[in-house]
């Protein structure tokens, strides 16, 4: 696509200013880049920004999953960015929404970002030219829509506003309410009612225990090889997967059946990115975002960069290690690899993935115990520095604690002593 060479190109457009976009824009501006962040929300933070709002109607995009009275399910010591830590007088490593929200504002004053974000600004439609991207912008302050060009594209939209409704029989038979966690807001809505929890991910089991204070009865299905712990939930019941909905309930897998009078679907997000035109050359197929280099790299063209698909990571940390990644080949300090190249790179991995039991194309973007290598390869490869080691540590001292532990792991208080070690305690 390019005729002047990649590093000679300045503009960059960043999508989105939530925890990847800010990082997008700081790294983007200290590397010498011209950086805008267009966010069409009245405030920086996405999907940390709580609101009561819930759709009108079925074609209304709601952005924020965010509901009342979450806590992270991870400690703030591995949530923070690698040159911009929390502060350590929050004393609580699990810490409300509304810090996380506060803790993004002061990076983006900490590092000046605020006049280069454009609030109310939606980014409506990306193509790319012969030699840059046009970008067609709607700002909802004053009811226009203006093309601008870039040279650079980072992708910070954030995948938690398209919910993944799995397709169950019977569905539209049930007479009771309907939801997907996306809209949850308050458990109040559930006072001494019985309700379907479907999906025992870290939304699913965070959602049980809020409902369940106030719900006379929760049933939580799930298929998980280990049933998480839910014995100090007296009013919470483990079910297999549904097999099929009836008028007043469900039949379960195991041939079970129970009656409820509400359903939430706890059972993920969908990648979307409704602004990218057909010829930007990335399609999703079951939730995998192809082709992409390293996660992050559109292939077919590669000034286009995807922060933040990859999950069951270090969010923030991840976040901040792609766009210095990406930045080193944007700025002509490394040589990206040929179009083949890559594609045989990205083959490689889908390959090992599927050998490995990963058949299932929504977890094309999975980490878990494979992020460490992830990181390994975008530091090695472009010597950018890698996430310490206390970071990893912490990290896999905290794995699954959300399922096993939900009662009791968000009374520990972690502690960094230096790079490479840290202390728990509980409260």
């Amino acid at each position: 696509m390019n005729k002047t060479p990649m590093h000679e190109l300045r503009r960059v457009c960043v999508i989105g200013a939530g925890t990847a976009g800010l990082s997008a824009l700081k790294n983007s501006l200290q590397a010498g880049l011209e950086a805008v962040a267009y966010e069409r929300g009245a405030e920086i933070g996405g999907t940390w920004i709580f609101s009561e709002e819930l759709p009108k109607d079925e074609h209304e995009e709601v952005h924020s999953s965010m509901y009342e009275g979450l806590r992270t399910n991870l400690p703030k010591e591995v949530m923070g960015y690698p040159d911009y830590p929390y502060p350590t007088d929050i004393e609580d490593s699990f810490i409300t929404s509304r810090q996380v929200l506060e803790f993004l504002h002061s990076y983006a004053d900490h590092f000046n970002l605020r006049p280069h974000i454009k609030l109310q600004h939606e980014v409506i439609r990306v193509r790319p030219r012969l030699n840059d991207w046009e970008v067609y912008v709607w700002d909802h302050n004053n009811n226009t829509c203006d093309p601008v060009y870039y040279d650079f594209i980072y992708v910070c939209n954030g995948h938690y506003t398209e919910p993944d409704m799995p397709t169950i029989e019977g569905m539209d038979l049930f007479e009771g309410q309907q939801i997907h966690s996306h809209v949850y807001r308050k458990a109040e809505k559930f006072k001494d009612q019985s309700v379907l929890i479907i999906g025992a991910g870290p939304s699913g089991m965070d959602i049980a225990n809020h409902i369940r204070k106030k719900a006379r009865h929760v049933y939580l299905s799930h298929h998980l090889p280990t049933a998480p712990n839910t014995a100090f939930m007296g009013n919470v019941t483990q079910k297999p997967d549904v097999e099929r909905f009836t008028k007043m309930g469900a039949i379960f897998k195991d041939g079970s059946e129970e009656s409820f009078d509400h359903v939430v679907y706890c059972t993920g997000y969908k990648y979307s990115f409704p602004c990218l035109s057909t010829d930007v050359g990335i399609q999703v197929i079951d939730n995998f975002v192809q082709p992409l280099w390293k996660h992050c790299i559109n292939i077919n063209n590669p000034t286009m960069s995807f922060i933040g698909l990859p999950f069951n990571v270090i969010p923030t940390h991840i976040f901040d290690m792609q766009v210095r990644f990406t930045l080193k080949f944007y700025t002509g300090e490394r040589q990206l690899p040929t179009k083949e190249q890559m594609i045989a790179d990205l083959e490689k991995e889908q390959g090992e993935r599927w050998e490995c039991g990963f058949v299932n194309r929504k977890k094309a973007h999975q980490m878990g115990e494979r992020q460490f290598d992830y990181y390994n390869e975008l530091a090695n490869m472009t010597g950018i520095e890698n996430i310490k080691p206390v970071i990893l540590k912490l990290m896999k001292d905290c794995g699954k604690k959300y399922i096993f532990e939900l009662d009791t792991y968000r009374n520990n208080r972690y502690t960094v002593i230096d790079d490479e070690h840290f202390t728990k305690r509980a409260l």
